[in-house]
């Protein structure tokens, strides 16, 4: 029996919490400073407990008194360089769903040296989509251009934006606000969000793409130098990119984000009625001749333990979990920062939790 402490007991949270428990090989602690999250949530999930994590002392008194081995942040990510902190000095495991690129850089710092894996950007994008590009890529012998496409959409769209809050709404704004990195020319460079606009047919839909910040992982540092063009962008439905922009740029909502972030949660909806769409192309040279494979993908929500999960809920909790297995059952393996695309898409794919992707 393995023990976890589960930081964050929100949508993501609570459902990593159930998923690890429901194996029976893991004994969860999930914590939240909200007692009223708690008490919805119950004891179905493990051991529940109210602890604010930003507590430094609070959250090392707990772990000095409990066998924990690993810590799972479903927080915030501007709460998780903080967490990593504790994990490194107490030799614990970490893992994280951050998007953000600087506290990524943060918490790859912090494992340096270390005898316990730190891996963050564990999911859906970050996270499988770096598996399954890493694995398509490694059939080449010779890269030219990748893309990574991901998008988490209602099912029916009711509103103008075409869009609803399937994830968290801080880490929405954070992808379209802060600076996305890629691979130009073989070298890697900065762009900017919301820019790069193309259109992608997936099963006779067309969706737009633009730049996001954070999809990409660790890839553009892993290939840089090994491959021409490499970006990630996420895909909506035609027109939400406009009225995105005009909202983050033309009335400078980027620079006031609490603002933004209550008009949002005030007037759009949450739905568990949603698609995940995943799409990754890769061209480059097989023997000397120029090809292209691709992985397309569409998740859509499935009943779990007896609820309604929706797909983006789904393809986080069990993209995490599923790395979460593979780094504790070869812990002499994985030490120090462990990327992503480190995994192979097969053990994934077989994992118990990674299941939840297969095709």
């Amino acid at each position: 029996m393995r023990n976890i402490l589960v930081l964050g007991a929100g949508v993501i949270g609570s459902s990593i919490a159930s998923l690890l428990s429901h194996t029976g090989d893991y004994s969860v602690h999930l914590c939240d400073s909200d007692g009223a999250v708690l008490k919805r949530i119950g004891e179905q999930n493990g051991r529940i407990l109210c602890l604010d994590a930003t507590n430094r002392a609070d959250l090392v008194q707990y772990l000095r008194q409990h066998p924990i081995e690993a810590i799972v942040s479903a927080l915030p990510y501007y709460c998780n360089p903080l967490i990593a902190e504790i994990a490194r000095e107490l030799g614990l495991h970490y893992f994280d769903i951050t998007e953000d690129v600087a506290v990524t850089r943060q918490v790859q710092k912090l494992s340096l040296g270390a005898e316990t894996a730190f891996v963050p950007q564990c999911g859906l994008a970050p996270g499988f989509i770096s598996i399954v590009a890493n694995e398509l890529m490694t059939h080449f012998d010779e890269l030219d251009t990748v893309k990574l496409r991901v998008g988490a959409l209602p099912v029916n769209p009711s509103n103008a934006l075409k869009y609803s809050l399937t994830w968290s709404t801080d880490g929405l704004i954070n992808e379209c606000g802060n600076v996305c990195y890629g691979i130009q020319d073989g070298n890697e460079v900065a762009l900017m969000p919301l820019e790069g606009y193309e259109t992608v047919g997936m099963d006779g839909l067309l969706y737009e793409a633009f730049n996001t910040s954070g999809g990409l992982g660790t890839l553009a540092n892993t290939y840089d130098g090994r491959v021409k063009t490499l970006n990630y962008k996420t895909l909506r439905y035609p027109g939400h990119r406009e009225k995105i922009l005009f909202l983050m740029n033309d009335l400078k909502l980027n620079k006031d984000r609490e603002t933004l972030k209550r008009i949002l949660e005030n007037v759009i909806p949450k739905t568990l009625q949603d698609v995940v769409l995943i799409y990754v192309s890769v061209i480059g040279k097989q023997n000397g001749v120029l090809y292209e494979e691709n992985y397309v993908q569409k998740i859509y929500p499935q009943t779990i333990a007896g609820k309604l999960w929706s797909a983006i809920q789904i393809t986080t909790a069990a993209g995490l979990c599923a790395i979460v297995d593979l780094v504790l059952s070869q812990t002499d393996v994985y030490q120090g920062f462990v990327a992503q695309e480190s995994f192979k898409l097969s053990a994934f794919q077989e994992n118990r939790f990674g299941r939840f992707y297969r095709r």
